[in-house]
Formats: C-alpha cells, structure tokens, sequence
C-alpha cells in the first residue's frame, strides 16, 4: 500500500509531531518543586486468571518464535467508515463498536456496520485533534465512557447507560470531568479500563509547541498526565479517587494523577495478560516513543514519563528537572520511519502464534506498523509487518486479535495469518 506523505498526513489528525508544530507561546512558568517516584510500590492488580499464567517477568528455556512480515497480513474488515479513531468490545457482545471522530458510535458485525449507537455531532468540535476521541465500556456494569471535544474546545469525559442492544441512552448522560483546553491539538483522548477496574484518560500537555507553560511536570494540571478515577460518584462529586493514586493527600497536587510528563498519549493499552501498560506518546519536532510501564512495577504508578524535560531520551527543556525520569522502551528519529506515533495494543489472539506477547504500533505519517518485543521490561525484537496509510489506532477484540483502523481509508483492517 502507498505510504502517504509527509505534507499530507501533518495536515489532519495527528499534527502534533510535525516540526512545524507551531509554538505560540505564552509567558513560561516555573515548574514546580515535585519530587516523582522512579520505583512504585503499590502493583496494579491483574486478574488471578492471567497472572498466574504469564507476567512480564517470564522466561522459557526456547526462544518463542519471531513474527515476520510474510506471515502477516492487513485484512480489511469494515470500510466507508468516516474518519475512525477508536475501537473497543463489551462483554457478552458479539459487536465491535467503532469510534468515529465526528462524534458517532457504530457498531460492527460481521464485518458490516450498523446504525449508530450514539451521536453527539451536533454538540462536539471535530476536525484536527479534536472530535470524539475515545470509548471505554466499564467492565461489569451497563456503561460507557467517551472523551470528546466540547464546542469550546475542552475535554470531556461523560458517562452513558447502555441498553442491552448496545445503544446508548442520550438522557442517561452525565459528565464526570471537564478539563480546560488551552490550544486545539495535543488533546490526548484515549480511555481505558485498567486490570484493577479503574478508568485511565489519557491528557496531553493542553497544545501549541515546546511545552509552553511547562504542564509537564505541574501536578497541580490535569494536563500531560495519565488519570486514574473510579467513575462511581462519591457523594456530590461525580467520581471518586482512589486511595492508592500517588498524588492522594500531596499538597497542591490533582489527586487523579497516575503518570506524569506525558506529551499527547494518543493511544495507550494494557496486556491483559500481563497488565502491563503500554503508551505512544507523539513526539515534538523530531523524536517519537514508545513507554512501558510494566504491571510488576506498579503499572505507571507515579511514574515521570520525561516530558517536557525530554523528548524521547533527548534532553529538551533545560529548565526541566531531569531527575527521576523513566526513559521510553523504544523510540525513532522522524524521517523515514515517520513523524507522528500512534500507539497500539499487544497481540493475546491465536490467528498469527509468533505474534504473541508482541506490542503492534504505527506512526500516522509513515504509516509503518511495526511490532516489539519486550523482555523483563527490556526491548528484546523489532519487526516491521507492513505499512497502511493513515493509522489513527490498533486496537483488541475480546478474543486478543488486532485491529488497525485507518483514518486515510476510512477502514478497519484485521491483523491476520498471510
């Protein structure tokens, strides 16, 4: 498939990592005094089922096999979808239902979509980074939560009710969190359920270049952070906080933090069998990168993800403390392989074996997809599988295959045997 270029692709979704970002800086702040942890303490959960199965500390006496590109292909599974961002899976569902940045929901059977479940086009801004961005259904309860762009350009969290068919109850709608976005890019977007049943948003660092208000490391921000909330409403307030969050009782600090000094984690996973978490956090002008945060060490608890004081390994704002920073797994220098990371999901299906335990990611602009290997939290392989034009995601199905949706094609393909 024809990779698209450069010029092309930094004019639509991702832009965020193109050099031309456009640093409209306000006045800089100083950061602020934070001391971050660089060893967790308290794990996340994974479930009993898996955990004892395989960990991200496993070792075996026969190297497994490595995945190449012949074994590999793209299967179209839906197309003439508008502008797909996001995909997920509810249990007891035989749907895949499919994030459409323009603000609708489709579900997907069979290969053949359906009538959308929800629609708030009309009440969203879309177009660039913004739009409907991500949906996450709450593991053991009717619900649904979406992050989207509002009509003043802030981000919002919201929770639905789910009615058995899977359609979504507009009147049930209730907003959990509303986070001020001072520039239209670097929204972040992506909400996950972890293995602990709490839910993840991904913030970026709120826009424009360079980290200008220096977000980063600011825990009294919700900007270029990992959360981690408990959607359940604790008495008036529309969610509540986990006692076990690092920044719970520190002075200043927004008690919802999980990870700090992300720049736009666009999309991140957890292995679920490993409860790892994986980010693809886009770069500024010339780095992009790949974090683990592995489950046995906490899965990102307090973790400092490094930016704005690096981008990648690479020291970037001097004036950013480089101490206590937890450097990326994998990172690449724009150019051919790209300009503009869309992180992925680790393979768990059974249709291509030598994939398993391998992280499958992409960049927007190169459109290369490219698996790693990591072991006891280093990177052990690199393999590249092929390229399509436009990657917005990769995501799992509930039986651990892949999908990659493509936002230049308006399809999703499945990751299947060649």
């Amino acid at each position: 498939m024809r990779r698209p270029t450069t010029a092309l692709v930094c004019a639509t979704l991702l832009l965020a990592a193109c050099a031309d970002d456009g640093d409209s800086s306000p006045s800089v702040a100083n950061p602020a005094e934070v001391t971050f942890a660089t060893t967790p303490t308290t794990p996340t959960t994974v479930p009993p089922d898996t955990a004892s199965t395989v960990t991200s500390d496993s070792t075996v006496d026969t190297p497994p096999p490595v995945p190449t590109a012949d074994q590999v292909t793209f299967a179209a599974f839906v197309s003439d979808l508008s502008s797909p961002v996001d995909l997920t899976w509810r249990a007891g569902d035989d749907a895949l239902y499919v994030v459409l940045q323009g603000g609708s929901i489709v579900p997907v059977r069979d290969g053949v979509a359906g009538s959308p479940v929800l629609d708030i086009g009309g009440s969203i801004t879309s177009g660039g980074e913004q739009g409907l961005l991500g949906l996450a259904f709450h593991p053991t309860k009717p619900l649904a939560y979406v992050d989207y762009t509002n009509e003043d350009g802030n981000t919002v969290i919201a929770e639905y009710a789910v009615a058995d068919n899977g359609t979504f109850d507009t009147a049930s709608a209730r907003t959990l969190l509303t986070i001020d976005q001072p520039f239209p890019n670097h929204n972040g977007g992506n909400v996950e359920f972890g293995p602990d049943g709490y839910l993840y948003i991904g913030m970026g660092d709120g826009g424009a270049a360079n980290d200008p208000e220096r977000r980063g490391f600011d825990t009294s921000e919700l900007l270029a952070k990992i959360l981690r909330i408990d959607p359940t409403p604790d008495g008036d307030q529309p969610y509540t906080i986990p006692a076990d969050n690092p920044f719970v009782g520190v002075d200043g600090a927004r008690p919802e933090i999980w990870s700090v000094g992300v720049r736009n984690p666009w999309r991140f996973s957890f292995d679920p069998a490993t409860g790892d978490l994986w980010i693809g956090d886009v770069g500024q002008g010339q780095w992009e990168e790949i974090d683990l945060a592995r489950a046995v060490d906490g899965g990102g608890r307090g973790l400092n993800f490094g930016w704005s004081a690096f981008e990648g390994t690479h020291r970037f704002n001097d004036d950013q403390s480089a101490d206590g920073v937890t450097m990326p797994i994998f990172e690449y220098e724009h150019g051919d392989a790209g300009c503009s990371v869309t992180g992925g999901a680790v393979y768990r299906g059974n249709d291509v074996p030598s994939l398993a335990g391998w992280y499958l990611f992409s960049d927007f602009c190169s459109g290369i997809v490219t698996a790693l290997q990591a072991t006891n939290g280093a990177l052990t392989g690199q393999v590249e599988l092929g390229t399509i034009s436009g990657v917005s995601a990769i995501c799992a199905g509930p039986d651990g295959e892949l999908y990659v949706l493509s936002l230049n094609d308006n399809t999703v393909y499945r990751v299947a045997a060649a």
